[in-house]
C-alpha cells in the first residue's frame, strides 16, 4: 500500500515539475532589450519642449533689470529642479518618521496538501515500540491569519537618527537652493546690462556699417574711374574695412547678449521681447567695511551652512552604529485565527518580549568612538578651508568691484573724448573723401568707445553681483512659485535697496543689534498643528538671524491663522504681528497659499517658513532699530 502511495505521488509530481519548467523557460525567454522607437523619442521631445515653456506669464511690455530677475528666478529650470528636491527631501522626512513608528503586521494565508497529514507517537520505552494506528490533526486545507503589533527599542532608535538624518538633508537641499538662486541673479545681471548696450547700440551699429558700405562702394568706383591714386583709394578702402570690421566682431558679441538673457529667462525660442530703456542705476560705493562683509559671508553663505548640516549628518551616522551595538528589546502582541478543525481554540491572543545583542559588536564601540573623533576633526578642517575660500572671495569680489569702478569711470572719460574728436570731425567735413573717412572712423571709434562703456558698466554690475554672491544674501522669499512675475519684481527690488543701505554701506559696524523675540501662535486650535508650526516659525526664524527667546522676552512677534474654504481647495494665511516691549506694533505682514481643502500639518508648516522668508528683510529691520527710533518713526 505503501509503494502505491508513492507511486501515485510521483505520477502527480512529473506534470507539476513540467508545467513548472515550461512557465520558467517561458518566462526568461521574454525579456528582450527593446530600443527606443522614433516615435517615442519625438513624443518625449514634443513634450519637453511644451514642459519647459508651460504655465508662464507672457511679457506684457518693456523688461526692467528687476522684472528680468524676477523671470528667471521664477522660470529658470535649473532653479525650479532645487525647488523639487527641496520638496523631495521634505517627502522623505515626513516618509522617515513613520519608521519610528511600532509595526503593525497583517498575515493571512490558505493551505492545501493532496493527503492527510498523518503521524503516529513512539513509546518512550528502550525498543521505541510505535503505538499504532496513524492520526492526523491537521486539516488538508484551512485558512489562517494574525495581527501582530511589533515594536523594537533598538529599531526605533536607529530610525529616530536616520530621520533627523533626513531633516538636515532638507536644510541642505535648502541651502542648496539658495546658491543657485544668487547665481541665477548674478547671471542675470550681466546679461541685463550687455543685452541693454546692445538694445541702444545696434541700430547704431547697423546704420553706421549701411554708410560704410556706400562709402566703399564709392571708392571702389573712384578707383576704378582712375580719380585718386590707386594706393590712395587702396588705403582708404582698407580703413573702411578695418572700421567695419571691428563693428561686426563687436556686433555678434551684443547679440549674444540678448539670447544669453532670454535663455536665463526661460523665454520660448523666437520670444521678441525689449527691455526698458530705463536709466543705467547708480553704482554703490565700494564698500570699506571689510571685516564686517566677511563676518556676514561666514554667517550666511550657502556652502558654510550645508558643511554645518554635513558635519551634523556625520555624527549621527557615528550615533547609529553605536546605538545598533546596544541590546534590542522587542515587544510583540498580536490576536491569531487558524481554520484548522482539530483545534479546540482556532481564535487566541498572544505576546512576549525578547532581548538580543551581538556582544562582538561591543568591541567595536571603542573603534566607533575613535572613527567619531576623526571625523569631526575632518569636517572641522574642511570646513575652515572652506572659510578661508569664502573669506577670500569676499575681499577679493570687493577688490574687483573698485576696480570695474574705476575702469568703467575711465571708460566714460574715453566714450566722452570720442564724442568731442566726432564733433570736431562733422564740422570740419569738406567735399575731400578723407574728410569722409575720417567722419567715418570717428563714428565708428564712438561706437567702439561707447561699447566698450556699456561693457564696463556691465562688468561693474556684474562685480557687484559677486560681491552679493560672496556675502551670500538671500533676495527673494522661498515661496517663489506662488507669487506673479511683477510681486517678485517688487519684493526684488525693495530688497536689495534694504541690503544695500544695511550691509555694504555701513561705517561703524555691519548691523545694529537684533532684539531677540518671543513667538505666539493664534488661531490654531488643534495642538499638534500648533506644535509643528511653532517648529516651523522657529526654524525659519533661526535660518534668517532671529534669535528666539522666552515668553518672558520684550519684544513678541504672533502669527496669527486664518483661512477660508473655496471650490475644491482652501486657502490659508499667516498673518504677523511684531510687537514692542510698551505693546505698540512694529511690523505687520502675511503670506497666503493654497493648502488643499484639509490643510494638512505639512502644509501649514510649510507656508509658515514661507510667510518668515517673505518678511524676513522687514522683521530683521525693526528688530535691529532701537525701540525710542522705532517708536519716532511710527509717530512720523
Amino acid at each position: 500500500m505503501t509503494s502505491a502511495v508513492t507511486r501515485r505521488a510521483r505520477v502527480a509530481f512529473v506534470p507539476v515539475l513540467t508545467l513548472t519548467t515550461l512557465a520558467v523557460l517561458v518566462a526568461g525567454c521574454a525579456v528582450q532589450p527593446t530600443p527606443l522607437t522614433q516615435d517615442a523619442i519625438a513624443k518625449r521631445v514634443a513634450d519637453d519642449k511644451s514642459r519647459m515653456y508651460a504655465d508662464q506669464e507672457a511679457i506684457a511690455g518693456p523688461v526692467s533689470f528687476h522684472e528680468a530677475a524676477a523671470r528667471a528666478l521664477k522660470y529658470n529650470l535649473d532653479y525650479r529642479l532645487k525647488l523639487m528636491e527641496g520638496a523631495l527631501a521634505q517627502g522623505l522626512l515626513d516618509v522617515s518618521r513613520f519608521d519610528m513608528f511600532p509595526k503593525l503586521l497583517a498575515n493571512a494565508g490558505y493551505s492545501w496538501r493532496g493527503n492527510d497529514l498523518a503521524t503516529r507517537a513512539d513509546q518512550v520505552v528502550p525498543n521505541r515500540t510505535p503505538f499504532l494506528p496513524f492520526n492526523t490533526s491537521t486539516d488538508n486545507s484551512r485558512l489562517y491569519s494574525d495581527l501582530t503589533l511589533s515594536w523594537n527599542i533598538l529599531d526605533f532608535g536607529v530610525s529616530y537618527y536616520r530621520a533627523k538624518q533626513q531633516a538636515d538633508q532638507v536644510l541642505v537641499a535648502e541651502e542648496r537652493r539658495r546658491k543657485v538662486m544668487q547665481n541665477v541673479l548674478q547671471d542675470t545681471r550681466t546679461a541685463y546690462w550687455r543685452a541693454l548696450g546692445a538694445q541702444r547700440l545696434l541700430p547704431q551699429m547697423d546704420a553706421l556699417t549701411a554708410r560704410a558700405d556706400e562709402a566703399l562702394s564709392r571708392a571702389r568706383q573712384i578707383e576704378e574711374q582712375g580719380l585718386l591714386p590707386q594706393p590712395q583709394a587702396l588705403a582708404y578702402q582698407r580703413a573702411l574695412l578695418d572700421a567695419t570690421t571691428l563693428i561686426q566682431v563687436r556686433r555678434q558679441d551684443l547679440e549674444l547678449a540678448k539670447a544669453e538673457l532670454g535663455a536665463l529667462m526661460t523665454t520660448p525660442p523666437g520670444t521678441s521681447f525689449t527691455l526698458a530703456d530705463e536709466k543705467e542705476e547708480a553704482l554703490p560705493p565700494v564698500p570699506t567695511n571689510l571685516e564686517d562683509l566677511e563676518t556676514a559671508a561666514l554667517n550666511s553663505r550657502p556652502e558654510l551652512r550645508e558643511e554645518d548640516y554635513r558635519k551634523r549628518i556625520t555624527s549621527l551616522d557615528i550615533r547609529k552604529a553605536m546605538v545598533s551595538a546596544l541590546p534590542g528589546i522587542s515587544f510583540d502582541f498580536g490576536a491569531n485565527y487558524d481554520g484548522n478543525r482539530y483545534l479546540l481554540n482556532d481564535t487566541w491572543v498572544q505576546g512576549g518580549a525578547r532581548i538580543s545583542m551581538n556582544l562582538f559588536r561591543l568591541a567595536s564601540l571603542p573603534t566607533l568612538k575613535r572613527a567619531n573623533e576623526a571625523q569631526q576633526q575632518v569636517d572641522d578642517a574642511r570646513r575652515l578651508a572652506l572659510s578661508m575660500a569664502v573669506m577670500t572671495q569676499t575681499r577679493l569680489a570687493v577688490q574687483r568691484y573698485g576696480l570695474a569702478v574705476a575702469d568703467l569711470r575711465q571708460s566714460d572719460e574715453g566714450a566722452k573724448v570720442d564724442e568731442r574728436l566726432l564733433q570736431y570731425a562733422r564740422a570740419a567735413v569738406s567735399s575731400k573723401v578723407d574728410s569722409e573717412l575720417e567722419v567715418i572712423r570717428n563714428e565708428a571709434r564712438v561706437l567702439l568707445s561707447q561699447y566698450q562703456r556699456y561693457v564696463a558698466y556691465a562688468n561693474a554690475q556684474a562685480a557687484w553681483g559677486r560681491v552679493y554672491n560672496s556675502v551670500g544674501l538671500d533676495v527673494l522669499p522661498r515661496d517663489v512659485e506662488n507669487a506673479d512675475v511683477k510681486a517678485l519684481a517688487g519684493t526684488l527690488e525693495r530688497t536689495m535697496r534694504e541690503w544695500e543701505s544695511q550691509t555694504f554701506r555701513a561705517k561703524t559696524g555691519l548691523l545694529p543689534a537684533m532684539q531677540p523675540v518671543a513667538l505666539g501662535i493664534e488661531g490654531v486650535t488643534d495642538a499638534k498643528t500648533r506644535e509643528a508650526a511653532a517648529m516651523a516659525f522657529a526654524a525659519a526664524l533661526q535660518r534668517n538671524g532671529i534669535t528666539l527667546a522666552p515668553a518672558t522676552a520684550r519684544w513678541v512677534l504672533v502669527a496669527n491663522l486664518r483661512g477660508r474654504q473655496g471650490e475644491g481647495a482652501s486657502r490659508a494665511t499667516w498673518e504677523l504681528s511684531l510687537k514692542r516691549p510698551d505693546g505698540s506694533v512694529a511690523f505687520t505682514g502675511s503670506q497666503s497659499g493654497t493648502v488643499g481643502r484639509d490643510a494638512t500639518v505639512t502644509a501649514l508648516s510649510a507656508l509658515a517658513q514661507s510667510t518668515v522668508d517673505a518678511n524676513a528683510t522687514a522683521l530683521v529691520t525693526s528688530l535691529r532699530t532701537s525701540p525710542s527710533l522705532a517708536a519716532a518713526n511710527v509717530g512720523q
